[in-house]
């Protein structure tokens, strides 16, 4: 069955940019550790078109989720793309043959990125870039000033419409948006972990969509005894309540939860819609204290 209405409503980045708050995240279509081709490509090809089947018009995703593996997957099973679907990709790193993460935020390597993103998703220019500039789950101290410009420029040049940045910290944003606007930003957030409440805060104030990665945990999911307790009382699973709890928490969150299931995408989907009360909430942010 297919649903028009998603938890959340939508947001617009950009003044132009209109995308449902609920999203997914292609991260996990990729193989074990987001390495190398899934284990079966015609999953990863339906989770993606029931996404769009259920009204979902954000799509996170990388080129060095696989490396490559992720956007083929995208193009294959989405493109000719829906004019409402939005792409949002990001650049900064690469995947080096033992899988890890390095950076590769050089001029050359940026542009470089840019260009593989748009080949392999089939586009002529890419909706959003996020700037990828710290580590895994905490903004890396120093200036990014010559990376931002180069995607600046690549703005400029027409292949990319908006830009966002991803694991930051007040003082890069600010420094970006010296440079050019600021669409989104993508840092580590979720119930438990939350160190980017008043950025969040200051962010929606600017009207600037804030995009928790790791919504539900991480590589470990989130668990603890308020959470639980709040789900059974709702009815609902924990994960529920958790994207339930950032939809809540400020109208500029975006969700972009991620799955290589199409019963875990609709789970999703139908249980960040549950109403959290007062009592719910208070008991919630008792997790993070």
């Amino acid at each position: 069955m297919t649903t028009t209405t998603l938890p959340g409503g939508t947001f617009t980045m950009g003044g132009d940019l209109t995308v449902t708050r609920m999203g997914y995240g292609a991260m996990q279509l990729a193989g074990p550790h987001v390495f190398g081709p899934p284990a079966d490509r015609d999953a990863a090809v339906a989770v993606l078109r029931e996404a769009v089947a259920l009204g979902i018009t954000h799509i996170d995703t990388s080129d060095y989720y696989g490396p490559y593996f992720t956007n083929e997957i995208i193009r294959e099973a989405l493109h000719p793309y829906p004019d409402s679907l939005h792409i949002v990709t990001k650049v900064g790193a690469f995947r080096d043959a033992d899988g890890g993460w390095p950076q590769a935020l050089a001029p050359e390597q940026l542009r470089q990125a840019v260009h593989e993103n748009l080949d392999h998703l089939g586009l002529e220019a890419l909706d959003v870039v996020n700037l990828r500039v710290g580590g895994l789950d905490r903004p890396t101290p120093g200036s990014i000033a010559e990376p931002f410009t180069v995607l600046a420029r690549l703005q400029q040049d027409g292949l990319i419409r908006h830009l966002g940045l991803s694991t930051v910290d007040a003082g890069q944003i600010a420094e970006a948006q010296a440079i050019a606007p600021v669409v989104c930003v993508q840092n580590f957030y979720n119930l438990a972990h939350r160190d980017d409440d008043d950025l969040a805060g200051s962010l929606a104030a600017q009207r600037i969509a804030y995009v928790p990665y790791f919504p539900l945990g991480g590589f470990s999911p989130l668990q603890s005894g308020e959470l639980g307790s709040v789900a059974a009382r709702l009815g609902a699973t924990p994960m529920a309540v958790a994207l339930a709890w950032l939809l809540q928490r400020s109208p500029n969150i975006l969700l972009i939860p991620g799955t290589s299931s199409v019963a875990h995408l609709r789970e999703n989907v139908a249980g960040a819609d549950l109403a959290l009360s007062a009592d719910d909430l208070a008991e919630l942010d008792r997790i993070a204290a």
